[in-house]
């Protein structure tokens, strides 16, 4: 049996189902169980846990032979990071419980990275996990391909794209969702010992200079990309909404200043199959 959180989101889903094409039993931990109903009727075992949740956690966890750990996103943390410290006591003690046969943890590309950023989260839950005695997997993905849904209005509707990533002419290591789902299903069956590092990106580095001109392809009209000023950056996220803008500035910095990136580079990276061209056409076609 395969344990898998976050089922319902993006990855999580893609994780699951290459298990279940697989024919691999799957046991779907979810926060709401009548957001979990479609997977029951995939012939899932449906579980009721949170990831906050310790003993919860662990029923989920006990008797699976692998279990994929996926932690809901923060965008807006608190300035110690205590939201990410007490999810990773709370893992740490649920999987300490349950003794799964494997853990995958969903984490980051720079998660290394010693200065603190947005993905510091994963640093810390990696960190504490990295405590446990069962053979477990950081999975650490780049930049999602996906991120560019919310571009696709303004692509669409007026032709520009507002880039945070910078410059524009950088190549990026960005990967599609369906690549991490499918390695981490993969991951999942592996037998290994200790603790290891998987990274991961597509087939090749994106610009964004390249995601304006794949989208101007796909939607046969003029896409250019637009650099957002660094300086208008922290106004600009407050004014979202965004009570502690400087971790995802940070991030950004990181990603812009080549800090954070692979700890083995792209040559040691593993390489997925999906192209940013058929990320964009989904997004295109499902807005």
């Amino acid at each position: 049996m395969f344990a898998i959180t976050g089922i319902t989101g993006k990855v999580g889903g893609e994780v699951a189902r290459n298990l279940l094409a697989g024919n691999q039993p799957v046991r779907a931990v979810v926060r709401d169980l009548r957001k979990g109903e479609p997977w029951a009727q995939l012939g899932c075992d449906l579980v009721r846990a949170d990831i906050n949740d310790a003993g919860a956690l662990t029923s989920a966890f006990k008797g699976a032979e692998s279990v994929f750990v996926l932690v809901p996103p923060n965008f807006d943390p608190s300035p110690d990071f205590h939201e990410a410290r007490a999810t990773a006591t709370t893992l740490k003690s649920a999987i300490e419980a349950a003794r799964p046969g494997r853990v995958v943890y969903l984490s980051t590309i720079g998660a290394q990275a010693t200065q603190s950023n947005l993905l510091t989260q994963h640093t810390i839950i990696e960190q504490v996990l990295g405590e446990l005695s069962m053979p477990i997997t950081f999975l650490r993905p780049g930049w999602f391909m996906e991120n560019c849904s919310w571009d696709v209005a303004s692509a669409t509707d007026d032709g520009v794209i507002l880039s945070f990533l910078q410059p524009i002419d950088k190549p990026v290591p960005m990967v599609a969702t369906a690549d991490i789902g499918r390695v981490a299903a993969e991951l999942l069956q592996e037998t290994w010992k200790g603790h290891r590092v998987v990274e991961l990106e597509g087939p090749h580095r994106v610009t964004p200079n390249e995601i304006a001109t794949t989208f101007a392809d796909l939607l046969g009209r003029p896409v250019r990309m637009e650099p957002v000023p660094r300086e208008t950056w922290e106004s600009l996220f407050k004014s979202q909404g965004m009570k502690n803008p400087t971790p995802r500035i940070k991030m950004l910095d990181g990603f812009n200043e080549g800090w954070i990136e692979f700890e083995s580079a792209e040559s040691g990276s593993r390489k997925g199959r999906v192209a940013l061209e058929a990320v964009l056409q989904t997004l295109i076609e499902s807005r």
